[in-house]
C-alpha cells in the first residue's frame, strides 16, 4: 500500500494548487481525479472554455459591428460554429495537459478514479475498470468542487433544458436561448450566443442582475447588455420548464403575480452551483456538512476530523477558482507548519462579459447596512482617451473610502479590461492604501487604469481632473 503525507481529492484549481504547494514544501503528495482529464470544472467545463467562447464570439461581433468603423472591410464574414467549438476544445486540452506536466514536474502521484474514505487515514480509489486500490494518507484535502444547481421542479434533460456544461458544446447556435438566472454564468453564456445570432432572454428572480454585486454594477451592466440586444425580465419567478420536443416552454410569474410565457429552443439553467461530495464516503468517517451540503470547517479549513481539510466550492464562501487556489495554498502551508492567512474581503469577483465587471471589498449597500461612514468617487470610462480610441466607452469605476481615514473600502468597476484592472485595487487594499495614495500614483496615459486614479481623486474631496 502506497503511503503519503498528503492526498488531495479533486484536481481543480484548488486541488492541483494544493498538491503542488504540498510538494514544494517537501511533503509526499498524491492527487485523485475521477475524470480522465485534470483541472476540474474550471479548466474543463467552466472558466477556461467559457472564456474561449467569449473571446471567439467577441471577435465575430466586432467584425460585424465595429470593423468598418476602423476602415477594415467586412464583406463575406461567415460563422463556422463547429470550428469555434473545436478551438475551445483545443484550449481546454492544452490547459489540462499543462496540469499533467506540473504534476510530473513536482513528483506528485496521480490516481484516476473516485476517492472514497475507508477511514480517516485510508482512501479507496474506485477505478474505471472496476478495480479498487487503497492508499494511506496522514492528511487529506477535499477539493471536489461543485456542480450546476437547479430548481426542484426542473428536469435537466441535457437536450433542450441544459446547464453550462451542455451550453459549452452545443451543435448549433440557438434561435432563442432562455436563460434562467441573471448571475455570472448565465450572463456570460447569454452574451456568447447573442453575439452569434441568438435571441436571448434572461429571467431573474431578484430585482436586479448579478444581485450580489454593487447596485451600480448591476444597473450599468444591464444597460450595456440591453443595448447589445439581450432582453431582461427581473423580478420574475419561474414556475415551470417544459421540453416540448423541438423546443422549450418556460412559465414565470412577474412582480405583479401575472403569468408570463417564454418559448425558445433551449433553456439554460444557471441558478448557481452546489457542493459536490457524492461518493466521498463522508458518512464513513463522520465529517459534518451544513444544510446546503457544504463541508463544515474552522478558520484553518480543517474539518471536524483533525487530519482532513476541505477547500474551494465544497466549503462556505464564493465559488471562485482563485478563492480555491488561495485556500489550497493556505492549507498546504498550515499542514507544513507555516502560518498563512486569507483576507476573504479582498478576493475579487469578476464577470467576463463585455464590458467586463470586477469588484473587491465592500459594496455601497454593505457599508450602509454596517453603519460605516464612507465617501464615494466615480469616473465614467467614456471620459478616457484610451476608451474612445478603442470604442469601449461603456462603464465606470467607483471607489468607496472611509469617511475619516480615507482608507479604500471597496472598488467596483465595469468597462474594458476591468478583470485585469481590479488587481490594482486588490494590491492597494492589501496594503490599506487611502484613496489619495492611489490618486497620487502615476498612471500611464492613455490607459484604462487612469479611471481608477480619477475615481480616487473624485473620492478625495471631489478632485477628479477629467470629469
Amino acid at each position: 500500500m502506497n503511503k503519503y503525507d498528503v492526498t488531495v481529492i479533486g484536481s481543480g484549481p484548488g486541488g492541483y494548487v494544493a498538491a503542488i504547494r504540498c510538494a514544494q514544501l517537501g511533503l509526499k503528495t498524491a492527487i485523485i481525479e475521477k475524470y480522465s482529464t485534470m483541472g476540474g470544472t474550471c479548466l474543463n467545463v467552466g472558466c477556461i472554455p467559457s472564456k474561449a467562447l467569449l473571446d471567439s464570439s467577441h471577435h465575430y461581433h466586432d467584425a460585424l459591428s465595429h470593423f468598418d468603423k476602423h476602415g477594415i472591410g467586412v464583406d463575406n464574414i461567415t460563422l463556422d460554429f463547429p470550428k469555434m467549438i473545436e478551438r475551445k476544445a483545443e484550449v481546454v486540452s492544452q490547459t489540462s495537459s499543462g496540469i499533467n506536466f506540473l504534476m510530473d514536474k513536482n513528483k506528485i502521484d496521480v490516481y484516476e478514479g473516485r476517492g472514497e474514505f475507508f477511514d480517516t487515514t485510508h482512501i479507496n480509489i474506485h477505478k474505471n475498470d472496476g478495480s479498487v486500490e487503497k492508499i494511506e494518507s496522514a492528511k487529506t484535502i477535499i477539493a471536489t468542487g461543485s456542480k450546476p444547481g437547479s430548481l426542484p421542479f426542473i428536469n435537466i434533460d441535457k437536450e433542450r433544458v441544459i446547464t453550462s456544461t451542455e451550453a459549452l458544446k452545443l451543435k448549433e447556435v440557438p434561435k432563442h436561448l432562455i436563460v434562467i438566472g441573471g448571475g455570472v454564468i448565465g450572463l456570460e453564456l447569454g452574451q456568447v450566443y447573442k453575439r452569434l445570432g441568438a435571441e436571448v432572454s434572461v429571467i431573474e428572480y431578484m430585482p436586479k442582475i448579478v444581485p450580489g454585486m454593487d447596485a451600480m454594477l448591476s444597473k450599468e451592466l444591464q444597460k450595456s447588455l440591453k443595448k447589445q440586444g439581450l432582453k431582461f425580465f427581473v423580478s420574475h419567478k419561474v414556475t415551470s420548464v417544459t421540453n416540448t420536443g423541438d423546443g422549450v416552454k418556460v412559465t414565470a410569474d412577474n412582480k405583479k403575480g401575472e403569468e408570463v410565457v417564454f418559448e425558445g429552443d433551449y433553456t439554460l439553467i444557471s441558478v448557481g452551483r452546489v457542493p459536490f461530495t457524492k461518493g466521498l464516503g463522508l458518512n464513513n468517517i463522520g465529517i459534518k456538512t451544513t444544510q446546503r451540503g457544504q463541508i463544515e470547517t474552522n478558520d484553518h479549513l480543517q474539518t471536524n476530523i483533525e487530519n482532513i481539510y476541505a477547500i474551494g466550492d465544497v466549503v462556505k464562501g464564493a465559488m471562485l477558482a482563485h478563492k480555491a487556489e488561495e485556500e489550497g495554498t493556505m492549507v498546504a502551508e498550515i499542514i507544513a507548519g507555516e502560518k498563512p492567512h486569507i483576507n476573504y474581503n479582498l478576493i475579487p469577483g469578476v464577470v467576463y462579459t463585455w464590458p467586463e465587471v470586477a469588484a473587491v471589498g465592500k459594496t455601497e449597500e454593505q457599508l450602509k447596512e454596517e453603519g460605516i461612514a464612507y465617501k464615494s468617487g466615480s469616473f465614467n470610462m467614456r471620459a478616457l482617451g484610451r476608451a474612445r480610441a478603442s470604442m469601449d466607452t461603456d462603464g465606470q469605476v467607483k471607489v468607496l473610502a472611509d469617511a475619516t481615514t480615507d482608507e479604500i473600502l471597496g472598488v467596483h468597476m465595469i468597462g474594458a479590461r476591468a478583470a485585469d484592472m481590479i488587481a490594482e485595487a486588490v494590491v492597494a487594499m492589501e496594503f490599506r492604501a487611502s484613496a489619495e495614495d492611489v490618486a497620487r500614483m502615476s498612471h500611464a496615459h492613455p490607459t484604462y487604469t487612469e479611471a481608477i486614479k480619477e475615481a480616487c481623486l473624485a473620492a478625495t474631496a471631489d478632485r477628479a481632473i477629467h470629469a
